[in-house]
């Protein structure tokens, strides 16, 4: 379940921060500049990637610690030593959030995102809350969210021969474009179905609102561990997406008999070869994502900001038509019957 535990400022006279940014833009430069400053200025030793370090320390004209990733962390194996860190900020959009991800989930370090990308789930703030996002950490007035991941076995001859891990989804995919590839999905053990398809998804519920959400899955909280298989464009009767329990484990099988072989990729960035005859073994993650919260807003809310819900609806839109025009902006999408006590 989602865990909220309020940070506290580590003991010892140095506190650490890591911030990792998508320096690809000038505005995410500019950004890095306004954070980095602001959390020196305070006292708090700051840390960078090399190929950041030297843009940042020509503009702030100030030394910056290097942060170095160890070989050994690299793509979710177990770190040998814990990284140094309190807090890893990062500035970009959510695939850069992923990339630090595999970095700082196994020594259990909470990401603070802030979105330079375009819908930014996984981000927390934006590049404009930069002050605010500097006091906050300097405060150590956030909170830390635990996200539900999972664990990804490939099999051949029984015998494991590629292993990851997938914070938003792992995708079972067709090699050629022409093709489907015929897979059977087993849940705890037992089949369900036989799908030529070209593809399938298992998700977490974060991954619930990224390629799952595309590909017509449910949306699910993130207070909520479960597993989600969603099919893709599956030529089966039936073939619908399904919520599991965080303890299942879904194995699915490519079939001798498939046209093509498929391919593997967890979060769209670690991948391998399926070949027919092999398995893939998906089941819950050891480890947890810790996302840093600076507010306490529901994720009802996040889900209506990010996507841009109407939440009036069509037929609101027509009532309001017909309503006084000096009405305060949080009645827009309040029903008549649940606005008294609302005042301009």
């Amino acid at each position: 379940m989602l865990g909220q535990v309020t940070s506290e400022a580590p003991a010892g006279p140095v506190r650490r921060v890591a911030v990792l940014t998508h320096m690809g833009r000038p505005e995410a430069v500019d950004a890095a500049t306004r954070l980095v400053g602001g959390l020196l200025a305070a006292g708090l030793d700051v840390a960078v990637p090399d190929e950041d370090r030297e843009i940042l320390t020509q503009r702030l004209r100030r030394p910056i610690s290097a942060l170095v990733f160890p070989q050994s962390i690299q793509a979710g194996i177990e770190a040998d030593e814990p990284l140094p860190y309190e807090l890893m900020v990062v500035l970009g959009g959510d695939g850069t959030i992923l990339r630090a991800a595999e970095v700082v989930m196994t020594s259990d370090i909470p990401l603070l995102g802030v979105n330079l990308g375009h819908v930014g789930f996984l981000a927390e703030a934006e590049s404009s809350e930069i002050d605010n996002i500097v006091a906050q950490v300097v405060g150590c007035s956030y909170a830390v969210e635990e996200r539900f991941t999972i664990e990804v076995t490939l099999r051949e001859d029984g015998e494991p021969i590629w292993c990851s891990y997938a914070i938003n989804e792992v995708s079972i995919e067709k090699a050629a474009r022409e093709r489907m590839v015929e897979l059977v999905v087993e849940i705890d053990g037992r089949p369900l179905s036989r799908w030529a398809c070209d593809g399938m998804l298992v998700a977490t519920p974060t991954g619930s609102t990224a390629y799952a959400f595309s590909a017509g899955g449910p949306v699910i909280w993130p207070g909520v561990d479960a597993l989600l298989v969603v099919p893709l464009s599956a030529h089966a009767l039936f073939a619908r997406p399904l919520v599991l329990g965080p303890s299942s484990t879904v194995v699915v099988e490519l079939l001798d008999a498939s046209p093509t072989a498929g391919l593997i990729t967890c979060d769209g960035r670690r991948s391998a070869e399926f070949r027919p005859g092999m398995a893939i073994e998906v089941v819950r993650g050891r480890h947890r994502l810790r996302l840093a919260r600076l507010s306490q807003s529901p994720f009802t809310d996040r889900l209506v900001r990010k996507f841009g819900l109407r939440v009036e609806g069509w037929r609101g839109l027509a009532e309001l038509e017909e309503e006084p025009r000096n009405l305060p902006p949080t009645a827009l999408a309040t029903p008549r019957h649940l606005r008294s006590g609302l005042s301009a």
